[in-house]
Parts: C-alpha cells; sequence; structure tokens
C-alpha cells in the first residue's frame, strides 16, 4: 500500500466526469421511463370504444343530479397488452437501474474517501474506503462520509 501516488487533481478532475456522466445517465432513464409511459397509454387497449375507460357509478334517483364536480362515471383505465409488457419490462428491469446508480454512488464516494485519507497519510483508512467502493458497501461509505444511510 505504501506504493500509493494519489493526485488529488487528478482524481477531482475524474469525479467531475462521473459526475456529469451520472447526471446523463439519470436524465436517460428518466426520458425512459417517460417515454415508456406515454407509448404505454398511447398504445390503447384490445376494448372497444368507450367500455375501456368509464364504468358507471351507483344508482341515482330519476332526476337527481350527480354532487358538484362529480360526473355519472368514473375512470377506471383498463391496461393492454403493450402497456402490460411495458410495466414488466420496467419491473425487471428496475433492479439493473437501482445497481447502476449503486455502483455510481459507490465509486464516488470510494474515491473521495480514499484520497482524502491518503492525504492524512492513513493508508489502512484509505484501503478500506476502496474495499467499500469495490463492493459496493453504501453504508459503511456513507458511514464514513457523514452522509445518509
Amino acid at each position: 500500500m505504501t506504493s500509493w501516488d494519489i493526485k488529488p487533481q487528478g482524481v477531482q478532475g475524474q469525479l467531475k466526469i462521473v459526475g456529469g456522466n451520472a447526471g446523463d445517465l439519470e436524465q436517460a432513464l428518466n426520458a425512459l421511463i417517460t417515454s415508456m409511459s406515454e407509448a404505454a397509454q398511447a398504445a390503447g387497449t384490445a376494448v372497444p370504444g368507450s367500455a375501456s375507460g368509464m364504468t358507471p357509478q351507483g344508482p341515482l334517483a330519476p332526476g337527481a343530479a350527480p354532487a358538484p364536480g362529480q360526473a355519472f362515471m368514473t375512470s377506471k383505465k383498463a391496461m393492454g397488452p403493450v402497456a402490460a409488457a411495458l410495466g414488466e419490462y420496467l419491473t425487471k428491469r428496475k433492479p439493473e437501474f437501482v445497481s447502476m446508480s449503486g455502483r455510481i454512488e459507490a465509486c464516488i464516494l470510494g474515491a473521495v474517501q480514499a484520497t482524502n485519507e491518503y492525504l492524512q497519510g492513513d493508508l489502512d483508512q484509505a484501503k478500506e474506503a476502496q474495499d467499500a467502493a469495490r463492493a459496493v458497501n453504501l453504508d459503511v461509505l456513507r458511514e464514513k462520509s457523514g452522509g445518509q444511510k
């Protein structure tokens, strides 16, 4: 471990790049979810006409009006096969998306902590931070940085 030669300015520059790329990934994932949601809504259902979107609510006495702001019908959207497939896809991919986020956070926290420990001359603590980042042990890294668990 005594052979470390860390240049803090270089680490800082790389962390800025990684942070920018992480922001780009977040935007891309948000756009993916938005686009898939819009596609699911646009795909419609296999149910013809208004049967897919509205169901009558309760009996009303002849001549009675619905309560103010209420309609005779309430929306209960049916889900078509395309919407169901897109929902299933996102559900199955969620662990991968969460894993990407966790790995990015672990790398950033680990690099910062290892560099700080290195600068303070504590190579054992630097190695511990590096190992925690490698193992994606966010609890240890957040605890060391005073962040949230």
